[in-house]
């Protein structure tokens, strides 16, 4: 893979990541340090926050090996 496209796989990684803080802050307010307030938070979507934490694991399990691949280590 060349570095163009890997780039491109980090950048998609750390949108979903944002748009994953983002889905959460919704739902969970934030508190006077910017911290998310559990304590104060509304119900949550289940399978939605599953489906977006599926994606995102997908997309950090494909950059490791991207990062394995590109370093010449071996996968443990």
């Amino acid at each position: 893979m060349d570095k163009e496209a890997a780039m491109q796989e980090f950048k998609k990684y750390e949108q979903m990541r944002m748009d994953m803080y983002e889905f959460l802050e919704q739902f969970i307010p934030k508190d006077s340090n910017g911290a998310l307030d559990f304590s104060k938070a509304q119900d949550i979507p289940a399978i939605e926050v599953f489906d977006r934490w599926f994606k995102l694991d997908y997309q950090a399990r494909k950059i490791r090996g991207i990062a394995i691949n590109c370093l010449g280590l071996k996968g443990e």
